[in-house]
């Protein structure tokens, strides 16, 4: 408050500049930062939003959105948190860096097909697949990936119980994920200590 970014206003709407942080001295506590595209999920949308290997399915398909995009984020986050690297990468295999084809191959390789009634939201969807759902887009989807296979931290019921939160929030459907609430009474994040 002593001393805002600067900032400048287009079309009504303010545009706050960045500042550079350096890395901390001593690691602590995971802090959520950087809400400078805030919108109120109340209100559908379909614009590009999130950073590109946290975008939700309906984002890269230009399906409307709300506030279930914000738990994908925290899903994939948590995932990079506890697993020590990003999930998804959307790496396109044509040196291209990141593109959407690339990262909804990811996905489909993690959680298999996407449902054809999401598809039929999206605003992109024939980019990248057919009208009864085939993927079309010239990227091949990664075979052999589940989450499972990809996390490697735990194990037993400790690890059962991970996938099962995560799973809340990395589903392709947006009102198939958790709630906020329904996360916090989530079990894996709830039991003490587990057993394998």
């Amino acid at each position: 408050m002593e001393s805002p970014s600067p900032r400048k206003f287009v079309d009504g709407s303010p545009v706050y500049m960045s500042r550079r942080f350096g890395l901390p001295k001593d690691f602590g506590r995971v802090i959520l930062s950087d809400f400078g595209s805030t919108v109120r999920g109340d209100l559908k949308r379909n614009h590009d939003a999130q950073p590109d290997v946290y975008r939700s399915p309906e984002v890269m398909i230009k399906a409307a959105w709300s506030y279930p995009i914000d738990i994908w984020n925290v899903g994939a986050m948590i995932w990079d948190v506890f697993e020590g690297g990003h999930l998804f990468h959307g790496q396109d295999p044509t040196d291209k860096g990141y593109t959407t084809r690339a990262h909804l191959a990811e996905v489909i390789g993690l959680l298999g097909p996407p449902p054809l009634d999401l598809l039929e939201r999206g605003v992109r969807s024939r980019e990248f697949f057919s009208e009864d759902g085939r993927w079309i887009a010239d990227v091949p989807i990664p075979q052999g990936n589940s989450l499972e296979n990809v996390e490697r931290v735990l194990s037993g019921r400790n690890k059962a119980m991970f996938l099962d939160f995560v799973r809340g929030m990395l589903a392709w459907r947006p009102e198939d994920r958790k709630t906020a609430r329904e996360l916090l009474e989530d079990p894996w994040l709830n039991t003490s200590e587990i057993s394998d």
